[in-house]
């Protein structure tokens, strides 16, 4: 087997921990199109899902320490700062990456949980809203990655309209269409019905991302009903008075929770893109 190229494992490694950061981490993805620097709030681990493809590696349990949000303050100053100055590149992580990826594009809120469920959620997206404004070039953008369980929340609506309003975005997670398949993935107590009105209220409010893992469950991919009630729940939000900025379709880069977990080809990502802008009609962006 050949060794992957220095190039795919900039794509392919995304440790949640550089240097000494505790709370920052930067990736180059190929979702954002260039760097992104995560915040990680949930060093605990703990995520009120538990997908079956999730890369985080829940074997021995984090950090239960509450986040020191002066710490954090500190490390994304000092990240942004090296970030927008370019030094990033010269790091030995960084310097394979590609001319094209070569650029600052966000701040994404994306760790070991769901950045939703920290109760200071709303004090780090003003924080990061303000360092974002002071040292980052302004194209650079703050992403919400999220799995959309806890929109329904008043603190958390709070955190929302405040990323809204500061040239950020919501990546919600929506990887099916029935409520069987849901459960097989997620493996939550929430229902899906919940997530399907949060993704469509928040859509309402402000036009989002739709991010979709899509996978084989050893050698079966999604049947042909999933796909089609998939889109169907994406025309409902847009039937609904929601705006897609996009969708985004993707399988499985790194090592996932279960062995059984297998990526789909480019054929079968393309095939539910077809099916996407035909019944919905929005921007359909696959990444195999």
């Amino acid at each position: 087997m050949n060794e992957p190229s220095p190039t795919s494992l900039v794509f392919r490694h995304h440790p949640r921990r550089f240097g000494e950061w505790k709370y920052v981490y930067p990736v180059v993805s190929r979702r954002a199109g260039g760097v992104s620097l995560g915040i990680n709030l949930n060093l605990d681990k703990i995520c009120n899902f538990d997908c079956v493809y999730c890369q985080v590696d829940r074997r021995e349990l984090g950090e239960r320490e509450f986040p020191d949000l002066r710490h954090l303050e500190e490390e994304l100053r000092e990240a942004i700062s090296w970030i927008a100055a370019g030094e990033i590149f010269s790091h030995p992580a960084f310097q394979d990456t590609p001319p094209a990826f070569r650029r600052f594009c966000d701040i994404a809120f994306s760790g070991d949980g769901e950045p939703t469920t920290y109760r200071n959620f709303t004090e780090v997206v003003a924080k990061a809203a303000t360092l974002r404004r002071e040292l980052a070039p302004p194209e650079v953008k703050l992403v919400l990655i999220t799995n959309a369980s806890m929109f329904h929340r008043p603190a958390v609506r709070e955190g929302l309209e405040l990323l809204n309003a500061n040239h950020g975005e919501i990546w919600a997670k929506l990887d099916a269409g029935t409520e069987d398949y849901f459960r097989r993935i997620a493996r939550t107590s929430i229902s899906f019905s919940q997530i399907l009105e949060n993704i469509t209220q928040a859509a309402k409010a402000w036009p989002i991302v739709i991010q979709t893992l899509l996978m084989r469950w050893g050698e079966e991919p999604p049947g042909q009903a999933e796909r089609v009630a998939y889109c169907q729940r994406l025309r409902e939000v847009v039937q609904a008075g929601g705006s897609l900025r996009r969708v985004q379709l993707y399988t499985v880069a790194r090592k996932p929770a279960e062995d059984f977990v297998q990526p789909l080809t480019l054929e079968e990502l393309e095939a539910w893109a077809a099916a996407v802008r035909e019944t919905v009609g929005v921007p359909v962006v696959v990444y195999p």
